[in-house]
């Protein structure tokens, strides 16, 4: 995690040299001087290409072809909310577990011999790497969606859920409240 560098205010700075001047203890085997090699510093409008990074880039996808049944069992298995269809490796749509309660469930069909292609959700609303994990939320809430494929010149880099980005934001908020309370207190805190 970053941490505050020295100041011209002796009693409010955290790095080493300053801490007995300031009658604290010197803090150099508590606290980190940097960034942890492979940490990923959150941060609330961090782009939502750091999410993925963080989270990994996997996406399971399905065929128009496929059967619904066998699309909520990969769901199931992989313990997702939706999956990506592809059609010659290119997207074509998305289908998901509201897709399922209310283009089967709710419609007395069977998902056994029902083709994803006649659920999916054609309209997919999309984002960009560069797209802000407060942007995205925004977006999500105005289209009452709770996934995001991530687009980068049309390929599909990634997907996030509603559920990925509020524990982003509860992490990073969590950090910054960390941060402060060590800067107050001259102590780290433990999460």
């Amino acid at each position: 995690m970053p941490w505050v560098v020295c100041d011209s205010d002796k009693t409010l700075c955290l790095c080493n040299p300053c801490a007995p001047e300031a009658g604290r203890p010197n803090l150099s085997n508590s606290l980190p001087s940097g960034p942890v090699k492979d940490e990923v510093i959150m941060i609330p409008n961090a782009p939502v290409s750091e999410l993925i990074q963080s989270k990994g880039g996997n996406v399971w996808s399905v065929s128009p072809e496929t059967m619904v049944y066998d699309a909520i069992q990969m769901m199931s298995d992989k313990n997702i909310g939706a999956l990506v269809v592809k059609d010659q490796g290119r997207m074509v749509g998305m289908i998901s577990e509201r897709d399922y309660t209310r283009k089967i469930v709710l419609k007395g069909k069977s998902s056994k011999t029902t083709p994803v292609r006649e659920i999916l959700s054609e309209k997919v609303v999309s984002v960009s790497p560069a797209t802000t994990v407060q942007e995205c939320l925004r977006l999500m809430t105005q289209t009452r969606i709770r996934h995001l494929p991530v687009l980068h010149d049309e390929a599909l880099v990634g997907i996030v859920s509603i559920g990925d980005l509020v524990n982003w934001v509860i992490q990073a908020q969590s950090t910054a409240i960390q941060q402060l309370e060590t800067y107050i207190t001259g102590y780290p805190t433990e999460q």
